[in-house]
C-alpha cells in the first residue's frame, strides 16, 4: 500500500486506522464473507476506532486517497459524526477518486435526515445526466431510497419515473455495467447501515 505524498501525519493515521489487516479493503461487501470470529473482531475494532479517532484526524484522512477516504467515511458513519455531512456531500459531488463514493452514500444514509437526502439527490441530478459515466449512481439511488423509506418521503420518485433521469442513464452506455435494480441497491445500503449500527455498539459510552 502506497501513502499519498508520504506525509508523516497521514502515514501515521493510515497505519493506525486503515492499514491493519487491510481494513480499507474489507469495508463493505467483503464483510458478508467473513467467518463469525473474524466478523466479531472486525466489528469490535471498527467501533472502538470510530470512538477513538479525533475529528481533525478524520479530516486529514478525507484529504488522502481512496483507501483513506473510504476508511474515514465508515468511521464517521459508525460514530455518527454528522458535522462531516457537508464535507462528504462535497466529496461525493466532486467524484475526485474512485472506490470511495459508495461509502459516502452509506454514511449519508446512516445519518438519516432530509439534509442527507438532499445531498444524494443533488448527486443524482448531476450524474444521472452522464450516461457515459458509471460512478456511484447505484449507491446514491440505493441510499436515497433507504432514506425515503425511513423518512416517509418520495425524493427518488422523480428519478425513477418512466421518463426520469434514472432510465435515461441506464439506457445509455455502458449498459453492460448495470447488474442490479434500484431495490437491490436499496437493500445493499440498508444492510451497510445496519452494519454501521452494529459496530456503533462498541463505541465508548461517551460517544453514543
Amino acid at each position: 500500500m502506497r501513502y499519498p505524498n508520504e506525509d508523516p501525519e497521514l502515514l501515521a493515521l493510515v497505519r493506525r486506522y486503515a492499514a491493519p489487516n487491510r481494513r480499507y479493503l474489507k469495508l463493505g461487501g467483503h464483510i458478508r464473507r467473513m467467518s463469525d470470529p473474524e466478523r466479531t473482531e472486525f466489528v469490535r475494532a471498527l467501533g472502538e476506532d470510530a470512538g477513538a479517532i479525533a475529528p481533525g484526524e478524520l479530516a486529514i484522512l478525507l484529504e488522502g486517497g481512496w483507501r483513506e477516504r473510504r476508511t474515514a467515511a465508515w468511521l464517521i458513519a459508525v460514530a455518527r459524526r454528522t458535522e462531516f455531512r457537508e464535507r462528504l456531500g462535497e466529496l461525493l459531488l466532486a467524484s475526485e477518486v474512485g472506490f470511495a463514493g459508495s461509502d459516502y452514500c452509506v454514511t449519508l444514509a446512516s445519518f438519516g435526515t432530509p439534509a442527507d437526502a438532499d445531498l444524494l439527490a443533488a448527486y443524482l441530478d448531476r450524474y444521472l445526466r452522464r450516461p457515459d459515466l458509471y460512478y456511484d449512481q447505484p449507491a446514491a439511488m440505493g441510499a436515497l431510497l433507504h432514506l425515503d423509506a425511513k423518512l416517509r418521503a418520495d425524493q427518488a420518485a422523480r428519478f425513477l419515473s418512466p421518463d426520469g433521469l434514472w432510465h435515461q442513464w441506464i439506457d445509455g452506455p455502458p449498459r453492460k455495467e448495470h447488474h442490479g435494480t434500484p431495490e437491490s441497491y436499496r437493500e445493499s445500503i440498508s444492510w451497510a447501515c445496519a452494519f454501521a449500527d452494529e459496530s456503533a455498539e462498541h463505541l465508548p459510552a461517551t460517544n453514543r
